[in-house]
């Protein structure tokens, strides 16, 4: 009966053992993990609505209605108040170009790392994720853990204590992107630290229902997520920039 016993053990358990996941040592192992995990359930598109607010200098608010969607891998628009105005962007494949009364001076190289680590990378090949990051300068052999929120969360980029180099973190339970933080393009001294929080299951994946963006330390900037919408299907047009004055993310859109 040992025998026995031991043989069902070497047979049943032992490929168990071998199936469990690899140890993450580096960026691109979390990236990969972070893709393979969703690739199959995330959801390709999603529109919202969100409160944008911004705290300033003088310690009041002001608070837009803006409209999102979103199609991954790589194309975002937002129309800033409403949609009558002309304000806002469209974010498409490694291009930025802003409206401002209905008017802009063309597109610019951008490449939008919260889409890239929020939603693009769990559709778009790992691979893919892993040159955009590379590139933004993040140091993907650079990874340890930290406690964030009460959860354990990986740190790509930065060594213990740095919170001055680029760096993503994502939480390690649900490989779930959590906060990014970069110095300021134009001023190496000024950080930004930008966080996603209260996330919430959404059509096989999940989504970020609150953006907070803080520069040096001070909250500066929230997004407060409502009427979100995945699997939405999209005129190609609602992210062409020629044509931004004409399309409307949502029907009752003024």
């Amino acid at each position: 009966m040992r025998t026995l016993l031991g043989f069902l053990c070497l047979t049943f358990c032992f490929p168990a053992a071998q199936a469990a996941p690899q140890e993450i040592r580096d960026g691109q192992a979390l990236l990969t993990a972070m893709h393979d995990r969703y690739k199959d359930s995330w959801y390709g598109s999603v529109v919202f609505r969100e409160k944008a607010i911004t705290h300033n200098a003088d310690g009041t608010d002001s608070t837009e209605v803006w409209d999102e969607a979103l199609q991954m891998p790589g194309k975002l628009r937002i129309n800033r108040g409403a949609t009558s105005d002309g304000n806002g962007f469209i974010f498409n494949d490694g291009t930025l170009t802003r409206f401002q009364k209905g008017k802009t001076s063309g597109p610019q190289p951008y490449v939008h790392m919260l889409l890239v680590l929020g939603f693009d990378v769990y559709r778009q090949p790992a691979k893919t994720t892993i040159d955009q990051v590379a590139a933004q300068g993040i140091d993907l052999k650079q990874i340890h853990e930290e406690k964030w929120d009460g959860e354990d969360v990986y740190v790509v980029g930065a060594a213990q204590g740095d919170l001055k180099s680029k760096q993503f973190w994502v939480e390690k339970k649900r490989l779930l992107f959590v906060r990014l933080i970069a110095p300021d393009d134009h001023d190496a001294v000024k950080m930004h630290d930008t966080r996603f929080r209260d996330y919430r299951k959404l059509s096989g994946g999940w989504i970020s229902a609150r953006v907070e963006f803080y520069t040096d330390g001070k909250d500066t900037f929230d997004e407060d997520y409502f009427d979100i919408k995945a699997d939405v299907k999209f005129d190609p047009a609602l992210f062409d920039a020629t044509k931004f004055n004409e399309t409307r993310i949502f029907s009752d859109s003024k």
